[in-house]
């Protein structure tokens, strides 16, 4: 799931990154298990954090990114909206578009690194 291009493409919005690879991650995590407290796990996060984090993603952008759903004989759970996916799949793209721009540079670079 996380990549790894020898960079991390952070984006910034006002107050803080409105993107950055943990945010993708936690975003994708949270579309495939439905759920914020499982997506956490998967990452070794905090519920806590996640929940910070989310709330966060849901601040940052013109609409919500992960929307919530309590109680019920099943509990809640989480989806990331439509608007989210599309805002992680043009993070993702961003990411491999840098990567590829810079891959020679960055394989002479790392080579002076131990």
């Amino acid at each position: 799931m996380a990549r790894y291009h020898g960079l991390t493409l952070r984006v910034m919005g006002k107050r803080a990154p409105a993107m950055g690879p943990g945010k993708a991650e936690l975003i994708e995590r949270i579309a495939e298990t439905g759920s914020i407290s499982a997506a956490a796990r998967a990452m070794g996060m905090s519920y806590r954090r996640a929940w910070q984090l989310v709330e966060a993603l849901n601040k940052d952008y013109r609409e919500p990114v992960v929307v919530t759903a309590t109680g019920g004989a099943r509990g809640g759970g989480a989806a990331v909206t439509p608007f989210g996916k599309h805002v992680v799949r043009l993070y993702r793209q961003m990411e491999d578009k840098a990567g590829a721009a810079i891959a020679a540079d960055l394989r002479r670079f790392q080579r002076y690194i131990p």
